[in-house]
């Protein structure tokens, strides 16, 4: 939906939230005001639905963003793994690492929480980033979001500068969320 709907647009205007485990009051409170305006393209949520990855917290925070009248995504946060958090988000949103275009802006989303995981799993996924390398447009600009960034302490930090690297390799980045 996203895509479609900034197809043809030069100018794009999207709201970013985050962290909003047990906020769920604020969340009613910022889709509230989300719809009350006109001139948003989507949302963007960057992880930590939850506090400790339980069914129930994901379902109330979709309860929540699905009342949203533009399309939103979102990423997968630190607390959002606990538990079999990683399973349920799968369910709800999909891969934790994914893209999408909006007018000519690239969104390159990324799973960054590798503490959760205790170094079993890639992250940040280095496979995942070549791929979107290789399929990045040089007429695109390219726009990163995650919920750890580098220098975070959920972030793996011995491999900040290879990440900064891929980073650097994409179109012209614009910056990172």
């Amino acid at each position: 939906r996203i895509e479609a709907a900034c197809q043809e647009k030069d100018t794009l205007r999207f709201l970013f939230i985050g962290d909003t485990q047990r906020a769920y009051d604020e969340m009613e409170a910022f889709v509230s005001q989300a719809n009350g305006r006109n001139d948003i393209d989507f949302v963007i949520h960057g992880g930590d639905y939850t506090e400790f990855g339980m069914t129930k917290e994901f379902e109330w925070a979709v309860e929540r963003l699905n009342k949203l009248r533009v399309p939103y995504v979102g990423l997968i946060g630190n607390h959002d793994i606990l538990g079999n958090g990683h399973e349920v988000y799968a369910e709800l949103f999909g891969k934790e690492n994914f893209s999408f275009q909006a007018g000519n802006v690239r969104f390159v989303c990324l799973n960054t929480n590798a503490i959760e995981y205790d170094h079993s799993h890639p992250v940040p996924d280095f496979g995942f980033l070549s791929e979107q390398i290789a399929l990045a447009d040089s007429t695109q600009r390219t726009l990163f979001v995650m919920h750890a960034p580098p220098g975070d302490d959920q972030f793996d930090n011995n491999v900040a500068e290879p990440f900064e690297y891929y980073l650097q390799r994409f179109p012209s980045p614009l910056c990172c969320l």
